[in-house]
């Protein structure tokens, strides 16, 4: 805020009016300002926020100031922004509402919609501005006076030039940090307000928000993930990652029948972990732990040797039962066809129909045109 001066409003020299939007408020950074509810103008030179309660409260701020702009879309709780940042404040710069700031960009937030508009404009104009700077600065003198530099001086003049250049690069990357950790505190607050949504009102919202908050949720992550920096390592740092991943899983094992493969877990826990990857062994050594843990799912390794995850409330019996009912519906039934039945992975299908058959529900018949499972007449029929 530290870059805006004081006007009377007033269009300066060839200066003209490009466009104009109510309703919206400056943040300094971060920081919410008394500059609220205004109407910020875009001519070709300047940014213009007018006080509509009070007509002499207007700043300016200089469109060569800015450096760069994004934006940042509306959320379920907040209004969409325009981010620009700021090169350091010029010298001849007239008085304005702040004289110093922590922070070198300012947000616009637009109450009463209307900032894709106006950042199409702004980007426009600026630009505009720049091909402008690039032709004056090509227009000038061809053969332009040379002062040649020797010596200590000349060295340390340019010493002193190239420190100043990578300290505004150097506050340029802090900056960019600031607003990644900013939006990271959004997108965690973001993530447990669509998690209380989905779990306290689930009778109040549609099943199509249901499955967008969820795919939501899915895209953000775990907020928090557990590593060996964090834990510490040894059997401290796997407890603490089983109980992590115990959380995760326990809804989508729900809806994919109660189980999982690993190869599926492993893909979809380190999605949810970002940068924080797993190793294959960790994850095992995780999952091995989870049935002393007393944790609502466990790790299973088939006579097969295919090792999964399932829920504790799982009943085995329940499944045999289901797949031998199946089974019957559709009179014989592949691993493929029953996967597209169950929505369950090929591996896990197979698993259930040969279980079924160990138990003597099912019988076999193996030909060239593959593996297909029936009703075992012999033993239900006899």
């Amino acid at each position: 805020m530290d870059r805006f001066s004081w006007t009377d409003g007033f269009l300066i020299g060839d200066e003209c009016l490009v466009t104009h939007q109510s309703g919206v408020r400056l943040y300094d950074g971060e920081d919410k300002t008394a500059f609220d509810n205004g109407k910020l103008t875009l001519t070709t030179t300047r940014l213009m926020w007018r006080n509509m309660k009070d007509t002499k409260g207007i700043i300016c701020l200089s469109l060569t100031q800015i450096i760069y702009t994004e934006e940042q879309p509306a959320t379920l709780t907040k209004s969409a922004k325009i981010v620009l940042h700021l090169s350091p404040p010029e010298a001849d710069k007239g008085t304005g509402p702040v004289t110093s700031s922590k922070y070198a960009y300012i947000r616009l937030s637009f109450k009463e919609r209307g900032e894709q508009d106006f950042y199409r404009f702004l980007t426009e104009q600026l630009l505009k501005l720049r091909n402008k700077t690039e032709q004056q600065q090509k227009a000038g003198p061809s053969q332009p006076a040379r002062v040649m530099r020797t010596g200590i001086g000349g060295i340390e003049k340019k010493l002193q030039q190239k420190y100043k250049e990578t300290d505004t690069s150097i506050s340029a990357s802090f900056t960019d940090l600031s607003n990644l950790m900013a939006k990271a505190k959004e997108m965690v607050t973001l993530s447990k307000n669509i998690s209380d949504a989905i779990r306290n009102k689930q009778g109040d919202i549609t099943e199509d928000e249901t499955i967008r908050f969820k795919s939501y949720l899915l895209s953000l992550g775990i907020a928090d993930p557990v590593t060996r920096e964090t834990h510490g390592g040894g059997n401290k740092y796997y407890r603490e990652l089983a109980k992590q991943i115990s959380t995760m899983l326990e809804e989508p094992l729900k809806e994919c029948g109660g189980m999982m493969t690993l190869p599926d877990i492993y893909c979809r826990v380190n999605r949810a972990r970002g940068m924080e990857l797993l190793s294959p062994e960790d994850l095992v050594n995780a999952c091995k732990l989870m049935e002393g843990l007393h944790l609502p799912v466990r790790l299973r390794v088939f006579d097969t040797t295919v090792m999964v995850v399932q829920l504790l409330s799982h009943s085995e019996a329940e499944v045999i039962k289901q797949t031998e009912h199946l089974v019957e519906e559709e009179g014989s039934v592949t691993a493929e066809e029953l996967s597209a039945l169950l929505n369950l992975s090929v591996v896990l299908s197979r698993e259930r129909l040969l279980s079924s058959e160990r138990e003597g529900k099912l019988c076999r018949d193996e030909t060239v045109e593959g593996l297909r499972f029936y009703p075992n007449w012999l033993l239900t029929r006899s």
